[in-house]
């Protein structure tokens, strides 16, 4: 076999823009392993990519997050089941919504026993974002209050689960009602004030520790949460790029700021922080999302119900036979 399956956008646009294709298994270069995706996740940073967010080259293949089985590379790594998330994957090289992907082998994580192929295939995103900013950046600690604003997007739910494994105390916040996130507390942004109410849950203490997975608007509330020493994780920034906040405040109160892209993770440093959340995923201190599964030929719609907004579960491609 020569040829394989795969998702595949030729210009820049919607969901249909996508096109299922018959192309040329990847051809390996030195110390790469061809890997057979079992599934792969989709996440709004691919819906992003195919409408032109960081002009990927064309023809292009989709696709960051993927498990799957090693069936070309070292002895290594022959037969092992790994789960991944590709540096450039889906802008400066073909990504996961394929039957096959070409992976460095340095970039390569075993996935979890205990764990699906599909359960894996949701990990890679938001899970390596949630770590990178809670544990990387924000160094959290046991007996820590964590605010996380944004607690039910993808990254929020995970860095929830996080949190909790590293022992810390954790409020959720968002505008959405009636979302079972997983915090300790949860304040509804659209009744609550939020800094009047972190300040009230932590007898006027403030957070120790914000992860800001909103920006814009929100973003001043959570600079008003933090407590003493707070610090404040940055990784995005909804609808106005630019914000304000009362820097005396921010300075008589000792707090620090911390920008966090991770797209400037390496490969191996993603499949670094996938070894460091195996763990958790083996002894289930942390589960992968609810899944919904689409095979190969479906893949615009489930990229337009990404694209629409929808989160009631993960959207995740299965391009063939699915084998744990």
């Amino acid at each position: 076999m020569t040829t394989m399956r795969a998702i595949q956008f030729a210009a820049y646009g919607p969901p249909s823009t996508l096109e299922l294709k018959d192309v040329e298994i990847p051809s390996l270069k030195a110390d790469e392993a061809l890997v057979e995706v079992s599934a792969a996740a989709i996440n709004p940073s691919d819906v992003r990519f195919v409408a032109g967010a960081f002009s990927p080259s064309l023809p292009r293949i989709p696709g960051r997050d993927f498990a799957g089985k090693v069936v070309k590379g070292s002895q290594r790594w022959l037969g092992k089941s790994v789960w991944g998330n590709g540096a450039g994957f889906g802008v400066t090289r073909d990504g996961a919504h394929a039957q096959f992907v070409a992976v460095p082998e340095s970039w390569l994580s075993e996935m979890p026993q205990a764990l699906a192929m599909e359960g894996a295939a949701t990990v890679g995103v938001p899970f390596v974002t949630a770590w990178s900013t809670l544990v990387a950046a924000g160094n959290v600690k046991a007996g820590e209050t964590v605010l996380i604003v944004g607690a039910s997007g993808a990254v929020g739910r995970a860095a929830v689960q996080i949190a909790h494994w590293k022992g810390a105390r954790v409020i959720g916040a968002d505008i959405k009602q009636d979302v079972d996130t997983g915090a300790d507390i949860f304040i509804d942004m659209k009744a609550k004030n939020l800094p009047t109410m972190v300040h009230a849950l932590t007898s006027n203490r403030g957070a120790d520790l914000v992860l800001d997975a909103v920006g814009g608007a929100v973003f001043e509330d959570a600079v008003k949460s933090m407590g003493l020493g707070g610090r404040q994780i940055a990784i995005t920034s909804v609808g106005s790029q630019r914000v304000q906040f009362n820097l005396t405040d921010f300075y008589h109160n000792k707090q620090r700021l911390i920008g966090v892209d991770t797209a400037k993770l390496t490969g191996s440093e993603i499949g670094a922080i996938l070894n460091e959340l195996r763990p958790g995923f083996e002894k289930a201190s942390l589960t992968p999302p609810p899944v919904t599964v689409w095979p190969l030929d479906e893949a615009i719609k489930a990229y337009q119900a990404v694209a629409s907004g929808d989160t009631s579960a993960k959207h995740v491609l299965y391009p063939g036979v699915i084998s744990n």
